[in-house]
């Protein structure tokens, strides 16, 4: 079985239900599965560390999850329009991965959870995209062929899954935006499946 990487920083547990949904998605495509990741919290304090397995979750990334997977699908909250300090944090420290080009040619995409409607999604999504284009991935979007990008009344956009989760941080998903999020873990599916070969 060939797998995608879903992996996601997420503080509040919207981007880990996004995450359940893109994997959803990605298991409807036949000889592939989702390898869930999550990368741990970063501190302000020099000796503050994080166990090395999370209590609860999936288990923290690690390189070889990078190069064993034929596709990535990466998920963060939005930061003032950008992604969450601990996903930018594992992202910078791929030096290597991206001097050996070790996710050079594979299919990525993005998904995000704001507290606003008008919180920064599209600008999360589009800067999560930047160091996936450094390292010489394909970013795959959702098209309007999906009918709920023009009827949602929440999260979901073109450039990739979102949710829109309130002042509150309700971490529960719209239908719309759990159809978009299935919608794309099932098209980077199919097309990591076509780039990769035969299974």
């Amino acid at each position: 079985m060939k797998e995608i990487l879903v992996l996601y920083y997420s503080h509040r547990g919207s981007v880990r239900a996004l995450a359940e949904h893109v994997a959803r998605g990605i298991y409807q495509v036949p000889g592939v599965i989702a390898r869930v990741r999550t990368v741990p919290k970063v501190s302000t304090v020099c000796e503050a560390v994080e166990d090395d397995i999370p209590a609860s979750g999936p288990p923290y990334v690690e390189p070889r999850d990078l190069q064993e997977c034929i596709g990535l699908a990466l998920g963060s909250p939005t930061r003032f329009g950008n992604m969450a300090a601990p996903l930018k944090y594992f992202l910078d420290g791929l030096a290597a991965d991206w001097v050996n080009g070790t996710l050079t040619g594979k299919p990525a995409a993005v998904f995000t959870s704001t507290a606003s409607l008008h919180g920064g999604q599209e600008a999360t999504l589009l800067s999560m995209m930047l160091p996936l284009l450094h390292h010489g991935m394909l970013i795959v979007g959702l098209p309007y062929s999906e009918v709920e990008l023009n009827t949602t009344r929440s999260g979901g956009t073109p450039y990739g899954a979102s949710h829109v989760a309130g002042p509150d941080g309700n971490p529960e998903l719209s239908p719309e935006e759990i159809r978009l999020a299935v919608a794309l873990g099932r098209r980077l599916a199919q097309s990591a499946v076509r780039l990769a070969g035969p299974l």
